[in-house]
């Protein structure tokens, strides 16, 4: 699909917007979705206040009068209708991610006047229950992390990543039913816009985390003028050519960039988790301990695999990294597998959790792009990976299952462009082993004038009202609030 040329005058328009000037937005909506009938959320956790519903929408796009499927949705009004602007959608990561409870959860961290202006609204993606769901029936082996995002052999070799890849897609093939074809976040984003006409807005403005970044790039690249403000936290390259293997190879990059950070972290004197002396020693003992484990793993009951090999304990880092409250997690483990004592395995969601959720994620990642299928691509890929990366042992240039994927993406992915309303505002924390600085600055640069950027001086993924720090949150807490923007990329220390 062609991105929607805009007029000068809409984009004048909106541009009145982002300096402050603000006009009612929900007098009418745009969209045939009939409205929701909102009832108390079911389950625990949620806030009195937040309501849910569902709303049905098209499996297949192209086919709009065909099969309908479920979309579960939440809300908590705006706290003070006087001051209500709409609505703002929090966009989950993933793909495989839910908001379903985040206007209970993260929303209510936002700023009262945020808080004030917009109706808080959550979701459940396509195929994720409590939406329409989806599972792939895997084996419960093949639910390990460590499998899911695929690790080489310790010799490099992809021979078994590429078996198991045909052995997952074949089974959601068999598993997954029609619904698992039309997984994409080009139809995430069809949805949304179904969920906005559904809620009666004109325009809706967003918080899109991670993953989420890209679904509200592609629905401001889909339906630019049912923007507001926009908001992109920890932000993926939209690298039309790669999209999720881009993703995917973003973690060589991004472990680099925050390691050294554990590694200053793990060495601090009166650290009850010190690893090392001085941080230079840090690198090499973990690289001496994953190989040690390559050749000795430990027995550990009742983890996924039932043992700690070199790709565990890679993959516990790669998900440390993520947050610096988590560096203990891969610190202990460490100095466990040092003394060959482990601790109790770490718990897991519920296997049926985990069909779901993987379910969703590869349908996802797989039907936006096009993988390839041939073995020596990824071998080429993972031995200059391993070469220039050691940390991540070639894993981001590897074959997940999209490999063996059975289905041609039914559309092109979306190529992000400067044709549209300048109304986004992206925040990236400096150090980010998911989302990378240099893949935000890809996305940044997609999106041109569009945007302004907020870079960080932080470590951590999810920079807004996580990992970021006090000049961050404010820029953007003031954007979602007033409309105000920097003039220009700004950096926050």
């Amino acid at each position: 699909m062609k991105p929607t040329t805009r007029s000068l005058a809409l984009i004048a328009a909106a541009s009145g917007i982002v300096f402050g000037v603000v006009t009612p937005l929900t007098a009418s909506a745009a969209g045939t979705s009939a409205p929701l009938e909102w009832t108390r959320c079911t389950g625990g956790g949620a806030d009195p206040r937040q309501q849910c519903a569902t709303l049905d929408v098209p499996m297949d796009y192209a086919d709009p009068s065909g099969r309908k499927i479920e979309i579960a949705v939440s809300r908590i009004p705006s706290e003070n209708p006087g001051a209500r602007r709409g609505a703002l959608f929090l966009i989950p990561g993933g793909p495989g991610g839910t908001s379903l409870n985040d206007p209970s959860g993260k929303g209510q961290k936002l700023p009262q006047k945020v808080r004030d202006t917009y109706d808080l609204i959550g979701f459940a993606p396509r195929g994720l229950a409590p939406s329409t769901s989806v599972s792939c029936g895997l084996a419960h082996e093949d639910l390990a992390l460590s499998r899911l995002r695929p690790w080489p052999a310790a010799d490099g070799s992809v021979d078994g990543n590429m078996a198991t890849a045909r052995r997952m897609a074949d089974a959601c093939a068999t598993n997954g039913g029609d619904l698992i074809k039309h997984l994409s976040t080009r139809n995430e984003a069809r949805d949304l816009d179904r969920l906005r006409a559904a809620l009666g807005e004109r325009r809706i403005s967003a918080w899109g985390v991670s993953y989420g970044t890209y679904v509200g790039s592609v629905y401001a690249q889909l339906f630019p003028a049912r923007t507001d403000r926009f908001v992109l936290d920890s932000n993926d390259n939209p690298d039309p050519t790669m999209v999720s293997r881009s993703w995917l190879a973003a973690h060589e990059r991004g472990v680099e960039d925050v390691f050294p950070v554990f590694a200053e972290w793990a060495s601090q004197p009166g650290n009850p988790y010190r690893l090392a002396e001085s941080a230079g020693e840090v690198r090499p003992l973990f690289l001496r301990l994953a190989a040690r484990l390559d050749r000795e793993p430990i027995p550990w009951p009742g983890a996924n695999p039932e043992e700690l090999n070199g790709n565990v304990l890679r993959q516990t880092m790669l998900d440390s990294l993520y947050d610096p409250d988590d560096f203990p997690v891969l610190a202990n483990l460490m100095l466990a597998a040092e003394s060959g004592t482990l601790p109790p395995a770490p718990a897991s969601p519920p296997d049926a959790v985990l069909q779901n959720v993987t379910a969703v994620g590869a349908g996802t990642l797989c039907n936006d792009v096009a993988w390839p299928t041939s073995t020596a691509v990824y071998e080429k890929g993972v031995a200059e990976s391993r070469a220039k990366y050691p940390l991540t042992a070639g894993m981001p240039r590897n074959a997940m299952l999209c490999a063996a994927w059975p289905y041609e993406p039914k559309e092109p992915p979306v190529r992000i462009t400067d044709r549209g309303p300048s109304n986004i505002l992206l925040v990236q924390n400096e150090r980010d082993v998911a989302t990378p600085v240099s893949g935000a600055l890809k996305l940044r640069e997609a999106l041109g004038r569009r945007a302004v950027m907020v870079t960080v001086d932080s470590t951590g993924h999810d920079a807004y009202l996580d990992n970021g720090n006090a000049c961050g949150d404010g820029t953007v807490s003031a954007f979602l609030a007033t409309g105000e923007r920097p003039a220009a990329d700004t950096y926050c220390r």
